[in-house]
């Protein structure tokens, strides 16, 4: 197997990191945790452990998830050429 250790190499870890600030970007912006965070009626329904138990899974989903895509992408591409 051949290994890509130019742009290729440097593409992924651009989505990587790309998905890993936008995953958390995406999670803040939804109604459900703006409401955990203290966006509900006189803070009704607060709850900021939802930064030690969610926040984590999100950066961590965010990272690999593109990262496991563009893998799966480049291994298709290299079946189909030879």
């Amino acid at each position: 197997m051949k290994r890509h250790v130019d742009g290729v190499s440097c593409g992924g870890c651009a989505l990587s990191a790309a998905g890993a600030t936008a995953a958390p970007l995406l999670w803040l912006s939804m109604s459900r945790t703006q409401r955990h965070l203290g966006g509900g009626f006189e803070n009704e329904g607060m709850d900021l452990s939802v930064l030690l138990t969610e926040l984590p899974f999100v950066v961590l989903g965010g990272a690999f998830l593109p990262l496991l895509v563009f893998t799966v992408l480049l291994r298709l591409v290299d079946r189909r050429r030879g």
